[in-house]
């Protein structure tokens, strides 16, 4: 999961020396720089898988200064995606101006360009506005052809995750969240949910709002953050952004998922609207119809992936954040929802 944008001051000891040489080396190509050793550190919060920082320097223009975005890899995430597949990704993303530019790498993270926009905020994506504007640049993501082949990863995904998540886990754990369970659970999610009517997209897979960015003058979308990103049925996509509406990451209690906030029939349909509506052809009420329902079945396919995440965070990733309750309560919602989605297929 991204980092979002709430700053907070530091000092630039908190970087390690591997990074400061690396933003030294790129900040010596710019000549109006004051001090290349003068450097501003911002920790970004809300980052889950990677540490997320603003690095400034004052320049010799009155009132500006260079600045660019540096992402440290956290411990322990090579199991949950192939970093050497999310730089291709990257890089591809910025040649197709989708993204930010790729400035400089270090062993074990990397330079980005900064975007001069704003990262949203969790009340942001009940903007119907904004919402629009989200809803027609993931109908635009969803249509990037990317190199390679275009396979579904999604049960593969939850397959090595489940795996992975019992290697971790203490037996007592492990059967608190029936784990053994997940893999039958696995299978008929896979066998009930992937229709061939569905379409396949290069999906982002966990947009949540630190992941969105909007410039206010233009009010132009970016995605960002593409760890794990992958072709992936296009519903799974928005059933996954629309679990995200239940999150607040910067709040006291950032692991707690509010699921009041989920939008509710009017909100997912205006949404849909604009999403298939986005390439120019207005669509049937029944294609909406068929997108709403396919959606709402991959929210459970949503809540298996990001339970198995936290579980697997809990005992591989140091930031401060609760992944065993958060966890908790992703498989909650699926043991919850899942009579009412399924009963009837």
């Amino acid at each position: 999961m991204g980092a979002t944008s709430n700053v907070v001051d530091d000092k630039e000891g908190r970087l390690p020396r591997e990074v400061k040489d690396a933003l030294q080396l790129l900040a010596s190509e710019w000549d109006d720089i004051v001090d290349l050793k003068a450097l501003q550190v911002i920790p970004l919060k809300g980052a889950m898988t990677n540490e997320v920082f603003q690095i400034k320097w004052p320049t010799r223009t009155d009132d500006v200064s260079r600045k660019v975005l540096v992402r440290i890899y956290g411990e322990g995430v090579e199991v949950f995606f192939d970093r050497d597949d999310e730089i291709r990704t990257f890089e591809f993303m910025s040649m197709h101006g989708q993204g930010p530019c790729l400035l400089e790498r270090f062993p074990n993270g990397r330079i980005e360009e900064f975007i001069h926009a704003r990262t949203l905020s969790a009340s942001d994506l009940r903007d119907p506005d904004i919402s629009a504007l989200i809803a027609a640049k993931l109908r635009e993501f969803h249509e990037l052809e990317m190199p390679g082949p275009k396979k579904v990863w999604l049960w593969d995904r939850l397959r090595n995750w489940l795996n992975a998540a019992k290697g971790v886990c203490p037996l007592e754990e492990a059967k608190a969240f029936c784990l053994e369970a997940f893999e039958e659970e696995i299978c008929m999610l896979e066998k009930k949910l992937f229709g061939g009517h569905q379409r396949i997209g290069f999906c982002h897979n966990d947009l949540q709002y630190g992941n969105i960015m909007m410039d206010e003058e233009t009010k132009s979308i970016t995605i960002i953050d593409y760890e794990y990103a992958s072709y992936n049925p296009v519903a799974y996509d928005i059933a996954n952004h629309f679990c995200e509406m239940a999150a607040d990451y910067h709040t006291e209690t950032p692991h707690i998922m509010d699921y009041s906030k989920y939008p509710g029939l009017e909100e997912r349909l205006r949404f849909l609207r604009v999403y298939l509506d986005s390439l120019g052809k207005e669509p049937k009420d029944t294609e909406v119809e068929q997108l709403l329902q396919d959606v709402e079945k991959y929210t459970l396919a949503s809540h298996l992936t990001w339970g198995l995440w936290g579980i697997i965070s809990e005992h591989v990733n140091e930031i401060d954040f609760d992944y065993k309750d958060y966890a908790r309560q992703r498989f909650q919602q699926y043991w919850m929802r899942k009579p009412e989605l399924l009963d009837s297929s």
